[in-house]
C-alpha cells in the first residue's frame, strides 16, 4: 500500500496535481520517502497553499540529505526554506537558513549553480536598498550562471528582477522588453512552477505600475489560465485575484474589483503571504475611497499598513476628500522627498498635483504636472500619457487659461476612453465641462457634465456623482452653476473679488468672469442687485 501511494504521489507531482501529489505523499510510508520525494511533497504543499506543511516537508528533506552525505542537495533544501522564511515575514528565521546553505556550498566554485540560487538572496537585499543599478549587475551575473548549467530558473527569474529595476530607474521599454524575455521561457514550460508563478506576478505587476493596462490584461488572463491548468494550486491564485481586481478598478467596476480582492486577500492569509495582503487591502482602500464610503477607505487602508504595505497616495486623497487639506499636503510633500525612482514618483505625482491645487499651492503642482508629462513622454504608457494630460489640465485652469486646460483634458480622455477606464474618462469630462463653463459656452458644459454625471452614477461613485450634480446646479434659480452661485453668495456676504479669489483658490480674472456671467443669468448691472438678487432666493 505504502509503495502505491509513493508511486501514486510520484505521478501526481509529474502532471502537477499538487493537492493529488502532496496527499499521497503524505501518506506514503516515511521510510520509503528518500530526500527528493520529501522536496517534492514540500513543493507540492506549497503550491497547494499549505505553507507550514512545505516548511515540515523540506526541512525533513533537508536532514535526509544531509544524513545521506549529499550537502550539494541540503544546500538547496535549505535555500527554498530561506526564500519561504524571507517572503512570509520571518526574515531572521530565513537568515538562519540562508547563512546553513552558504556552509554547506562554501566548498563549490564561484560560477556553480548554486551560487546562482544563493544570489537571488543578494538581488532582494539589494531591490530593498534602492540599489537598482547592483540589481541589474547581480541579475546579469545570476543569468549566466544559469546558461552555463542549462538552469532556466537561474535565466528567466534575474531577467524578470532586472527589468524591474529598469523600470525603477525609469528605462521603461528596456524593462518591460526583458520582461516579455522572461516570459518566453514561462511559456515554454521550461521554468519550474514556483519560479513560473513569481515571473508572471513580477510582469503583471510592472504592468500595473507603470499603467500598461493593456499588457496588464494579457498577462493576468494568461496568469488566470496557468493557474487553472494545475489542479490544487492554490499559491499565486490570490496574485490572480488582486491583478484581476486593480484592472476592474481601472475599468470602473468597482463591485466586481471589491469581490475579486476579498478573494486575494482571503488566499494570501491563507498561504502566510503578509505583505501582498497589505496589496490587497490597499486596493479595497482605493475603490471604496471612489465609491464614497471613506470610514470604509480609512479601514482598509489601516490594514494595509498592519500587514506592512504603505497606503499612499490612497491615503492623502482620502483626507482630501475629508476636508483635511493641511495633512494631506504633509503626507505629500513628505512622500515626494522620499520618493527618488521615476516608477515610485509617477505613482504619486498625479495625486500630488490634485492636493497641491487644492491647497493653493499652484507654483508647486505646476513642478509636479511638468515632471509627471516628462515622465510620461519616456515611460511610453497610455495610461501614464493620461494622468499627465489631467495634471497640465488641472493646472492650466487654475492659471485662469480654461482655453489651455481644454486642451490636455481632452487628450486625457481620449486615452482613457480608448483603455476602457471609464472613471478617469469621466472625470476627465466633469473638468471639459468646468472648463467650457469657464468660457462661457453653457450648453456645450451642461451636455458633457450631464454625459459625467450618468457615468459616475452607473460607476456607483457617490463622491463624483455628487460634484457633477453641484457643477450642473439642480434647483439653482437663474440657470446658475454650483460655482457661480458659490461667487454670488460671497458677493452678497461683501467679500471683494481679491477675498472670493483667495477663499475659492480662483485668480482675480476668474472671479471676474463669474460675476459678468452672473450678471447676465439674473439681469442685474451691479454687485448691490446681485446681492438682493442672492438673498430672495436664499442664495445668501
Amino acid at each position: 500500500m505504502a509503495v502505491d501511494e509513493l508511486t501514486a504521489g510520484r505521478e501526481a507531482y509529474a502532471r502537477r496535481a499538487w493537492g493529488t501529489a502532496r496527499d499521497h505523499l503524505s501518506r506514503a510510508d516515511p521510510a520509503q520517502l528518500d530526500g527528493d520525494d520529501l522536496r517534492a511533497l514540500g513543493f507540492a504543499a506549497y503550491l497547494g497553499g499549505d505553507r507550514d506543511a512545505a516548511v515540515r516537508a523540506l526541512q525533513r528533506a533537508h536532514t535526509s540529505h544531509v544524513a545521506a552525505g549529499a550537502r550539494l542537495a541540503a544546500a538547496y533544501d535549505a535555500n527554498q526554506l530561506a526564500m519561504i522564511f524571507s517572503t512570509s515575514g520571518e526574515p531572521a528565521v530565513g537568515a538562519g537558513w540562508l547563512a546553513r546553505a552558504r556552509r554547506l556550498s562554501d566548498d563549490q566554485p564561484e560560477d556553480a549553480d548554486v551560487r546562482g540560487h544563493l544570489l537571488v538572496h543578494e538581488i532582494h537585499r539589494l531591490f530593498a536598498e534602492g540599489d537598482f543599478a547592483g540589481v541589474v549587475a547581480c541579475c546579469e551575473r545570476i543569468a549566466e550562471i544559469g546558461r552555463k548549467w542549462d538552469d532556466a530558473d537561474l535565466v528567466a527569474y534575474p531577467l524578470s528582477i532586472s527589468g524591474y529595476a529598469l523600470l525603477h530607474s525609469g528605462k521603461v521599454r528596456e524593462g518591460l522588453a526583458r520582461l516579455d524575455e522572461a516570459m518566453v521561457a514561462i511559456t515554454a514550460g521550461e521554468v519550474s512552477p514556483v519560479v513560473a508563478g513569481h515571473v508572471y506576478c513580477a510582469m503583471i505587476e510592472a504592468c500595473q505600475r507603470v499603467a500598461d493596462y493593456r499588457r496588464m490584461v494579457e498577462w493576468t488572463d494568461a496568469l488566470t489560465a496557468w493557474c487553472e491548468d494545475q489542479s490544487g494550486l492554490v499559491a499565486f491564485t490570490g496574485q490572480c485575484a488582486v491583478h484581476r481586481g486593480q484592472i476592474l478598478r481601472a475599468q470602473g467596476s468597482f463591485a466586481d474589483a471589491l469581490a475579486e480582492l476579498a478573494l486575494a486577500a482571503e488566499r494570501y492569509e491563507a498561504n502566510g503571504m503578509d505583505p501582498a495582503t497589505g496589496l490587497a487591502m490597499y486596493e479595497r482602500g482605493e475603490v471604496l475611497r471612489t465609491v464614497g464610503d471613506l470610514d470604509g477607505a480609512q479601514a482598509a487602508y489601516d490594514e494595509a499598513a498592519r500587514w506592512g504595505h504603505e497606503p499612499q497616495p490612497g491615503l492623502s486623497l482620502l483626507a482630501l476628500a475629508r476636508g483635511r487639506t493641511g495633512a494631506a499636503v504633509a503626507s505629500m510633500h513628505r512622500l515626494l522627498a522620499e520618493a527618488r525612482d521615476p516608477l515610485t514618483r509617477v505613482s504619486l505625482l498625479g495625486a500630488a498635483v490634485e492636493v497641491l491645487l487644492a491647497a493653493g499651492l499652484l507654483d508647486e503642482a505646476a513642478e509636479a504636472a511638468e515632471e509627471l508629462g516628462g515622465l510620461a513622454g519616456s515611460f511610453g504608457c497610455a495610461a501614464v500619457a493620461a494622468r499627465g494630460e489631467y495634471a497640465a489640465g488641472l493646472v492650466a485652469f487654475a492659471r485662469d487659461d480654461p482655453a489651455g486646460s481644454l486642451a490636455h483634458l481632452r487628450r486625457a480622455w481620449k486615452e482613457w476612453i480608448e483603455l476602457g477606464a471609464r472613471y478617469d474618462a469621466a472625470r476627465a469630462r466633469t473638468r471639459i465641462g468646468v472648463a467650457l463653463g469657464a468660457l462661457g459656452d453653457d450648453v456645450s458644459a451642461t451636455a458633457e457634465l450631464t454625459v459625467a454625471l450618468r457615468t459616475f452614477s452607473e460607476l456607483g461613485s457617490e463622491p463624483a456623482r455628487r460634484e457633477v450634480e453641484r457643477l450642473l446646479g439642480a434647483g439653482l434659480p437663474g440657470g446658475l452653476t454650483a460655482r457661480e452661485a458659490e461667487v454670488l453668495r460671497l458677493v452678497a456676504s461683501g467679500r471683494t473679488n481679491p477675498q472670493i479669489a483667495a477663499e475659492l483658490f480662483l485668480s482675480d480674472k476668474t472671479v471676474a468672469r463669474h460675476l459678468s456671467n452672473i450678471f447676465t443669468k439674473i439681469a442685474v448691472t451691479s454687485r448691490t442687485a446681485a446681492a438682493a438678487y442672492a438673498r430672495e432666493h436664499d442664495l445668501a
